[in-house]
C-alpha cells in the first residue's frame, strides 16, 4: 500500500481538512542545515525537538525518537531534578547534548530554534503546556489523554485551529501498519466480517504497588505545590488521583475506546457502565470498570463492551475484537493476541490470502487426549471456525510510526493520523464512560458532544 493510499484511507486527514487544521502557510519549513552532537552536518530537514516530561511514558517516546533519522534533541523539561539528570545523561550517551529546564515556559523563552515539542507530562498539565507551545509557534505531539477535563481538551483543539500549528495526539495504533491494513483493507474494502453486530475490548493488569522514589531525590513541598502536587506520593502516582488524571478508563481505556470509534467510524449514541474503588484504599480513581457503548451504524445497531481491570491480569491479553455475521477480527499491538476467524457459512477468503492480506493459521496438532470431532456439548454448538492471522509485521517500537507520521507532517510530507479534533471525539467517549460509572445511569450522547 502506497503512502498516498495510507494517508487517504487510514485515519489521516483529507487535503482540505489538513490545510484547515495545519494552516497552509508554514508547512514547508525553511530549515537550515544543523550540526549534530558529533559535529557532522545533518540533512536540511532535520528537526530540533524538545521533550517535556521524562517519566515512564516520556522515556518510551524518547527511545522511539532516537530511532528516527533527522530528529535532533536540543532540550528537555521536567520539574523533578532526578528525571532531568537521567534525561541529560541518557541523551548524552546517544550523542545529544541537551539543555534541561524545570519550567516549560522558561524553555520556550530561551529555546529559539525549536521546530516541535513532544509533551509527556501528567494529564492535567497537557493543556497548559500544549497551548503554550502552540502559541509559541511550535508544532506539538501530545500524549493521550489530551487532558483530565473536557474543557482542557477542547482548549487544545481551539488553540490548534487559532495558531495553524499541528497537534498530534498519541493514539499510536492509528499509525500502526497492522491496524491500518485491518481497518482499511479487511473491514472497509473487503467487508470481511459481513455486518458487524458487536465488539469487545479489554486491558487487564495485575495488582501492583504504588510507585516510590529514592529518598535523596524527594522534592521540597514548595516546589511540588508550585506545580500543583500535594506531596511526592501523589506526584509519583498521579494517575490514581482525580485532580491529575482520569484513572484506568483514561490511562488504558483511551487507546482501545479510540479503536472502537475509529473502526466503526462513528461516535457512540449511549453508554452505560459500572465500576468501583474496591481494592486500593489509597487511590481516588476506580480499580475496574465495565462499559457498554451503543453505536448506530449505517447497517444497524452494534454494541461494544469494554473492560479494564487493575487487580488481575486475567491470564494476560489486551485487544480489540470486532464480531460480524461472517467473521471475527481480534486486533492487538501484540501480534500473539491477534486472530481472525471466518464463520463456517461465510464465503471463502481465498482472494484476500492471494493478496497477502490474510494468511491461514495452521490447524493445532491433535493429541492423544483430544475428544472426537463428533463430540459436542450441545447440538447447537457452532462448527469449529477456520483461523487466520494478519501477515503484516511492525519491526519498530510501537510508538515510532506515529511519531514518524508527526515529523513527516511537520516537514510538509504527510498528514496527521490523529489530529486533536479527531482525537477529541474518542476522548469525549472516555469522559462519557466515566460519567456513566459515577452516575450509575445510562448516558445519552449527542453528535454535538464530540465536536470541540
Amino acid at each position: 500500500m502506497s503512502s498516498r493510499e495510507t494517508d487517504a484511507k487510514a485515519g489521516g486527514l483529507g487535503r482540505r481538512r489538513f490545510l484547515k487544521t495545519a494552516g497552509a502557510a508554514g508547512l514547508t519549513l525553511a530549515l537550515a542545515p544543523l550540526r549534530s552532537a558529533y559535529g557532522q552536518t545533518e540533512s536540511a530537514d532535520a528537526l530540533n525537538i524538545a521533550l517535556v516530561g521524562l517519566g515512564a511514558q516520556g522515556r518510551v517516546l524518547m527511545d522511539a525518537m532516537l530511532k528516527i533519522p533527522g530528529v535532533r534533541f536540543v532540550a528537555i523539561c521536567d520539574i523533578w531534578p532526578y528525571a532531568r539528570t537521567y534525561g541529560q545523561r541518557y541523551l548524552k550517551k546517544n550523542g545529544f547534548e541537551v539543555r534541561a529546564y524545570e519550567s516549560h515556559r522558561e524553555m520556550l523563552e530561551k529555546e529559539k530554534d525549536l521546530h516541535a515539542v513532544v509533551v509527556a507530562s501528567p494529564d492535567f498539565w497537557h493543556a497548559p503546556i500544549t497551548n503554550d507551545c502552540l502559541r509559541a509557534g511550535h508544532h506539538v505531539y501530545c500524549e493521550k489523554m489530551m487532558s483530565n477535563t473536557i474543557e482542557g481538551a477542547r482548549s487544545m483543539v481551539h488553540t490548534m485551529r487559532e495558531t495553524g500549528k499541528l497537534l498530534q495526539i498519541g493514539h499510536q495504533r492509528r499509525s500502526n501498519p497492522r491496524y491500518l491494513v485491518a481497518r482499511n483493507r479487511l473491514l472497509n474494502e473487503a467487508h470481511l466480517l459481513g455486518r458487524i453486530t458487536a465488539a469487545n475490548a479489554q486491558w487487564n493488569r495485575a495488582v501492583s504497588a504504588d510507585l516510590g522514589w529514592p529518598n535523596h531525590t524527594a522534592m521540597p513541598a514548595e516546589l511540588l505545590a508550585k506545580y500543583g502536587y500535594s506531596d511526592m506520593h501523589q506526584f509519583r502516582n498521579w494517575r490514581w488521583f482525580k485532580k491529575y488524571g482520569g484513572g484506568p478508563l483514561s490511562d488504558l481505556g483511551a487507546h482501545q475506546i479510540d479503536i472502537l470509534n475509529w473502526f466503526f467510524d462513528v461516535s457512540p449514541s449511549t453508554v452505560i457502565a459500572s465500576g468501583g474503588k474496591d481494592y486500593y484504599p489509597t487511590h481516588e480513581w476506580l480499580d475496574n470498570a465495565m462499559v457498554i457503548y451503543e453505536y448506530k451504524l449505517p447497517e444497524g445497531m452494534a454494541r461494544a463492551f469494554y473492560q479494564v481491570q487493575t487487580t488481575t491480569s486475567a491470564g494476560g491479553g489486551y485487544y480489540e475484537q470486532f464480531m460480524g455475521t461472517e467473521g471475527t477480527l481480534r486486533m492487538s499491538e501484540n501480534p500473539k493476541y491477534t486472530q481472525i476467524n471466518r464463520e463456517a457459512a461465510a464465503p471463502p477468503w481465498d482472494q484476500w490470502i492471494s493478496r497477502h492480506l490474510l494468511a491461514a493459521a495452521k490447524a493445532p496438532a491433535k493429541g492423544d487426549d483430544d475428544s472426537s470431532a463428533n463430540d459436542k456439548v450441545d447440538a447447537r454448538e457452532t462448527a469449529e471456525l477456520a483461523a487466520y492471522y494478519l501477515p503484516v509485521v511492525l519491526n519498530k517500537a510501537i510508538h515510532q510510526p506515529h511519531l514518524e507520521n508527526f515529523f513527516n507532517a511537520v516537514r510538509g510530507k504527510g498528514t496527521l493520523n490523529c489530529p486533536a479534533d479527531e482525537a477529541f471525539k474518542s476522548e469525549m467517549a472516555v469522559f462519557k464512560a466515566i460519567e456513566a460509572v459515577e452516575t450509575r445511569s445510562l448516558v445519552t450522547c449527542h453528535p454535538s458532544d464530540f465536536i470541540a
